[in-house]
Order: structure tokens, then sequence, then C-alpha cells
């Protein structure tokens, strides 16, 4: 029998939340973007080797400028944050590390995964650029396009959750 653990993708409009759910749960792309109204749950089981299934229910929640305007009702029972932002895309992580302090305070329990997506975007001289703002705080680039790394983020969050 599964563990289920509540996961909950969060960042601004645009970032991939919903496209690196996508590729994870059903390992597909589109181009198409369609924002995400309130919050859309899907479900996936992992097989964490030597240790239990583990049930990730995920909440991708609508696009925020700012973390403090979520509904707090979303965020009751989270077992763990996925804070999305995307690395063409100053604007998204432009206040990412009072967002991450903020969810890091009211959440001390709750681990916190800082993903920058959209990494087929951007080159290496890019983040390097970028790398006082990043280094500190991000845990995973990733690419919903490609996949490169998704399913990594999501089974290591697994993986501590148990």
């Amino acid at each position: 029998m599964a563990i289920s653990k509540k996961i909950v993708l969060i960042g601004h409009f645009g970032v991939g939340k919903t496209s690196l759910i996508r590729r994870f749960v059903e390992n597909a792309f589109t181009e198409d973007y369609k924002v995400t109204i309130g919050v859309h749950i899907s479900k996936k089981n992992i097989e964490i080797p030597e240790e239990e299934t583990v049930s990730l229910i995920i909440w991708d929640l609508e696009g925020q400028d700012d973390i403090k305007n979520t509904r707090p009702s979303y965020l009751l029972g989270t077992n763990g944050f996925i804070y999305v932002f995307d690395l063409s895309r100053p604007v998204t992580f432009e206040n990412l590390d009072s967002e991450v302090t903020y969810l890091k305070e009211n959440f001390p329990n709750t681990p916190v995964k800082v993903v920058g997506n959209k990494m087929d975007l951007v080159n290496k001289v890019y983040l390097s650029d970028y790398n006082d703002v990043f280094k500190p705080l991000v845990d995973f680039y990733v690419s919903a396009k490609t996949g490169s790394r998704v399913e990594l983020l999501f089974s290591k969050l697994a993986k501590e959750l148990i």
C-alpha cells in the first residue's frame, strides 16, 4: 500500500508548473499555454527502491506574483513544496530569496525544492552570470520541454518525505 504525500507547486505565472507536472505524470509536453485557474490536482505513484511506494498528490496552483497572495487553504496539509521559477525570465526570480524564506518560515517542517525551469532556453554562461542569485537557493535546474532532471526532482523529494 502506498503512502500519500501532498506536493504543492508554486511560483509566478508562466514558469512551467503545469508543464513540469505533465512531463512527470504523463511524460508529455505541449507548447500550448493554458493558464491554471485555482488549482489542478494530479497523482502519480513512485516506487522508492528498498522503501515504500509513495503516492504523490500534486497540486498545481495558479501563478502568483507574490506568494503571500496564495490561498492559505491550498497550502494546508502540504508535505513538500516545489517552488518553480523561469530561468529565462528574471522577473520570476527577482524575489526568490524572500519567497523561499516565506515558505520556510511559515512551513518550517516542510521540505522546499527550488527549481529553475526552462534550462533548455539558457546557456552555461547565463547560469554563471546569475550564479550569485541561484547558487545558495536552487536545488535543481530542469526542463519540462526536454524532460531533463524532472523525474529526478520528484523522486528526490518523494524519498525525502518517507
